[in-house]
């Protein structure tokens, strides 16, 4: 390889580079050059090998009303589907004011941590279902959008109580789908 320069050197989209007798690829990037992963996703968000068939992807930068975020990621909550509400719940929480933003932070967690009770991984689901609790305590008395933030806070503890002390099973799929909204009526 006399003459070539050493893969720190090169210019991005020269093909892979060896080092260490691995094969580094260069990540893929969409058309501003940011970074963004092409791969195939299943239905909880875990990555798939390129060329498979996986599950649509919500856009990253989706712009929604927070009650058009809010009735999405229930639809997607209540479909099994915590993966992608946390993905429209994170563009919520990129898009929203100073003010709302743990509130948002807090349901984004929620939603991941949901996410890892699906993908049986329970020590994951209780670390972002506790801090996911703890953004969502300063809105639980005037919490903005008819969020349920005390309802869903108590959801959540309770939740990782269960998780706690009897590990996965008997979680039931109604403690997956908490309403993030308060109901009327």
């Amino acid at each position: 390889m006399r003459g070539r320069k050493p893969w720190c050197e090169r210019a991005p989209g020269q093909g892979p580079v060896v080092r260490h007798n691995a094969v580094v690829r260069h990540r893929d990037r969409d058309p501003q050059g940011r970074a963004r992963n092409a791969r195939p996703r299943d239905g909880l968000g875990r990555p798939l090998p390129y060329g498979s068939p996986g599950v649509e992807r919500i856009d990253e930068e989706l712009v929604l009303t927070p009650q058009e975020s809010l009735e999405l990621a229930q639809r997607l909550l209540d479909e099994g589907r915590p993966f992608h509400a946390h993905e429209v719940l994170e563009a919520a929480w990129k898009n929203s004011p100073a003010g709302e933003r743990m509130l948002w932070k807090g349901l984004a967690q929620l939603a991941v941590g949901l996410t890892h009770v699906r993908r049986g991984n329970p020590v994951g689901a209780v670390a972002l279902l506790h801090r996911a609790g703890e953004h969502l305590q300063p809105y639980a008395e005037q919490p903005p959008h008819g969020v349920a933030a005390d309802h869903l806070i108590r959801a959540v503890a309770d939740l990782c109580d269960r998780l706690e002390r009897d590990g996965l099973p008997g979680i039931t799929d109604q403690q997956l789908s908490p309403p993030l909204r308060a109901t009327t009526g």
